[in-house]
């Protein structure tokens, strides 16, 4: 199936806001990226956060032929030369993990068959996408620097104005730049256009995303507004009760499984957990012995090292 350009994202699967976008689009300059992320978060025609289970999607069907409709389309795409494109959005009862763009440049657009095909991808790669976040709670031997809280100042327009000196560090690491220009890894603009995005009346989310840094090593970036044209955006380590949540959706915990292993991570045992849930002991067994093997973990002494990411 051709296609010319291409968005590919993980996401929060809480906030659906982008955590690690990886994107080609020929004829996009690096200084223009803050606009495009901006106007695709402004723009809630065929956004991803709308598309959930429902398949794939074309500009042309969403804007019923006429793409002058779409704020994306007009402020970037359509510069970049831009006729149609597919939106997938990879989502399950868990949370949404990620989309994919395919874009045609100056080409026929995605006919009703193409998209057909492509929607049929989604459930494959939703499971894939799900089961690769599980499997970054790992048990590591590998001492990572620890990073952060650092801070990134940036205007209404997404541009960088300042950021704190633990930022750059901590940049370079979500970023390592191939090019001599600073690092400012797209994460950042999303949480940033997240927020625009609310402010606006066109919410995605709540401006925060969870981004796997290697290892074991989980961090958060969040975005705030401070002053009438100034958003920060923070970027510091996620804390236990995130890292719980994220472990919960990736391994398909049920509710009260994640109930359980929220109570796990605080000390109790299972006495204590049967006292505290109103249940027999056999039946906190039960779930705790559901967890493990939803995870593939062995103890809970190992559970909980992989959940919170401490030995």
């Amino acid at each position: 199936m051709p296609f010319t350009g291409h968005v590919f994202a993980l996401t929060d699967p809480v906030t659906a806001v982008a955590s690690a976008p990886l994107a080609d689009l020929p004829g996009l300059d690096f200084e223009r990226l803050p606009d495009l992320i901006r106007a695709r978060y402004l723009t809630v025609l065929n956004r991803w956060d709308t598309l959930r289970g429902t398949g794939a999607h074309s500009l042309l069907g969403a804007t019923d032929g006429d793409p002058e409709r779409s704020l994306l389309w007009r402020t970037t795409q359509r510069g970049l030369g831009v006729t149609d494109s597919a939106m997938l959005a990879f989502a399950d009862r868990y949370g949404r993990w990620g989309f994919l763009e395919l874009l045609r440049f100056h080409e026929s657009p995605f006919t009703t068959g193409e998209l057909t095909a492509l929607g049929e991808l989604t459930a494959p790669i939703t499971a894939a996408l799900r089961h690769t976040v599980a499997a970054t709670f790992i048990e590591s031997a590998t001492r990572l620097p620890d990073l952060g809280p650092a801070v990134v100042l940036l205007d209404d327009t997404l541009r960088v104005r300042s950021q704190t000196a633990a930022a750059a560090a901590s940049l370079l690491r979500l970023l390592p730049p191939d090019e001599p220009i600073p690092p400012v890894p797209a994460s950042v603009y999303n949480a940033g256009a997240a927020l625009l995005a609310a402010e606006a009346g066109t919410p995605i989310g709540p401006a925060s995303a969870r981004i796997h840094l290697g290892g074991r090593r989980w961090i958060t970036v969040k975005a705030d507004r401070i002053g009438p044209h100034d958003i920060a955006v923070a970027l510091e380590p996620s804390t236990a009760t995130e890292r719980l949540d994220l472990f919960a959706r990736a391994n398909g915990l049920s509710a009260r499984e994640s109930q359980v292993l929220t109570l796990l991570a605080t000390g109790l045992d299972s006495h204590e957990l049967a006292a505290e849930l109103f249940l027999s002991e056999h039946t906190v067994n039960d779930h705790v012995k559901a967890i493990l093997g939803k995870s593939g973990t062995r103890t809970r002494q190992r559970l909980l090292s992989r959940v919170l990411g401490v030995d």
